[in-house]
């Protein structure tokens, strides 16, 4: 008599997808528009002009659509490569990507400010109902506010597969219940594993150690202490949530406001996350943000402040003196201070199904890497625009489905996935859009191909699709910072229009 297979099997995940307007040969609405009215040009410069002018329109029409239907493995059409790189020439041309600071520097204030994006950021400290001091930043461009929480995440380490699915279950229901909360924009997540100094471990060993030691076990903890840091790693992660600096009546709210507001919410939502895996959540202090940012811009100095720290003094940072001193940006790489940094951007999420560990190599430590930060974006969607959205891409992808007599296998399958999105939503999901930024640095430039082949490895382990961030890696690289920005709000050209092309 044969046996049934009662071992449990992995669960998985997957299903995501990325919103497309309905369009004709792969065109989004506005090439669609772009090549209808072109025929209409056509047809007014024949009767106008002749068969001369109907041509001269029809290349000029030709070529444009050429250029939105010509895209790279990345989904970018040559007109937007094309927009990237006039956008950097100008930079380049008008010196934009050099930035120096300080006394010395082109700033009038002669302080060292954050460059770039974060560069009218305001940092200002409040504490919650619980006692605890938090920093809040500021964005006046934007009018985002933005908290930031310090997690330790447990790791999936010796630890049973139903715990790692209850741990992202929650994580699920964590992120859209993003959606219900009022004035909430963005979210991100940034996992960072930098090299450990070592001035922990000594500082632990030393107040620890007994006049009255043996010599052998007292020998035996100086070469740990010398030789461990070597090859440890530290992993540390925050969460970043931006809020809007409005109410619903389009009135702008005081700081002051806004503080005590998150002041009485802050409890919750750290509380909130502790069922997810991460740790003992708790908010991260003006002093931390300043020396997590000064840091990020000069891996150098943090020998010195865990130095300070090891000593019983606290280095004291302002906000204004977390920037570097000079930064340049290249096309495919940025400097800054100590360092050098390459950014990537997710173009592709994993297709088909993956299992709950898809990302732990990413996020690991890598020899090759000096500091490593990934960021995951999360922008929640509410209700009502969750439903809308569903059902437009739905309407869409069955469009594209059904335009042609013999539709290839990936349109068919992109509406079944939209089909199966707009059932869940309907049970009550949630919709969240999501990306990623990854920020490779090193401290000298002759690491920077093995820190590029590196990235390429893990990202196919990972089974993503990262493309550097091309013209733009002084923005990227602030972005994969705790800051909480919300980069859709920096554009020129509005996401909206992006889309649509």
């Amino acid at each position: 008599m044969a046996t049934a297979d009662t071992a449990p099997r992995a669960r998985t995940y997957g299903n995501w997808r990325r919103p497309a307007s309905a369009g004709i040969a792969g065109m989004g609405m506005l090439g669609t528009g772009l090549m209808m009215g072109g025929l209409v040009m056509m047809i007014i410069a024949m009767m106008v002009g002749g068969m001369k002018a109907a041509i001269v329109v029809a290349v000029i029409v030709g070529v444009a659509l050429l250029m939105l239907m010509t895209k790279d493995k990345h989904g970018k059409s040559a007109l937007q490569r094309m927009s990237t790189r006039i956008g950097w020439q100008r930079a380049v041309m008008t010196k934009q990507n050099i930035y120096r600071s300080g006394p010395l520097g082109r700033t009038a204030w002669g302080k060292f400010q954050l460059p770039g994006l974060a560069a009218a950021s305001q940092l200002s400290e409040y504490q919650d109902s619980y006692g605890r001091p938090f920093a809040l930043l500021y964005y006046p461009s934007t009018r985002h506010f933005t908290i930031v929480i310090n997690a330790e995440p447990d790791g999936a380490s010796l630890v049973d597969e139903d715990q790692v699915d209850v741990w992202v279950a929650h994580w699920g229901q964590w992120l859209a219940s993003l959606g219900h909360e009022p004035g909430i924009i963005a979210a991100s997540v940034t996992v960072e594993s930098a090299p450990d100094t070592g001035t922990r471990l000594r500082r632990e060993v030393s107040h620890n150690m007994q006049d009255g030691t043996p010599a052998i076990a007292r020998a035996m903890l100086t070469e740990v202490v010398q030789t461990y840091p070597e090859g440890s790693a530290l992993v540390s992660a925050r969460v970043a949530l931006t809020f809007k600096g409005v109410d619903r009546n389009g009135k702008k709210r005081k700081d002051d406001d806004v503080g005590r507001e998150l002041a009485s919410r802050l409890p919750a939502l750290t509380q909130s996350l502790n069922s997810t895996g991460a740790g003992a959540a708790r908010p991260v202090t003006a002093q931390e943000l300043c020396e997590t940012v000064r840091i990020a811009y000069d891996p150098a100095s943090a020998v010195l402040i865990d130095e300070a720290r090891s000593q019983g003094m606290s280095p004291e940072l302002s906000w204004t003196d977390v920037g570097p001193a000079g930064a340049q940006a290249f096309w495919d790489k940025y400097r800054h201070d100590t360092a050098w940094s390459v950014t990537w951007m997710m173009t592709q999420a994993p297709r088909g199904e993956v299992f709950s560990s898809v990302l732990s190599q990413l996020v690991g430590p890598h020899p090759d890497i000096d500091r490593k930060r990934v960021t995951l974006l999360y922008r929640p969607l509410d209700a009502a625009t969750a439903a809308r959205m569903v059902e437009a891409d739905k309407r869409n992808a069955s469009f594209r489905a059904t335009s042609s007599s013999r539709p290839s296998a990936r349109a068919m399958a992109e509406a079944r996935a939209a089909d199966r999105t707009a059932q869940e939503e309907a049970r009550g999901a949630g919709l969240v859009n999501f990306g990623m930024v990854v920020t490779g640095t090193v401290m000298s430039a002759e690491q920077i191909p093995d820190m590029v082949a590196a990235i390429d490895n893990l990202g196919a382990t990972a089974r993503i699709l990262l493309r550097p961030a091309y013209g733009s890696q002084d923005s990227a690289f602030a972005a994969a910072l705790p800051l909480g920005l919300v980069l859709p709000s920096h554009l020129s050209v509005p996401a909206g229009l992006r889309e649509s092309l």
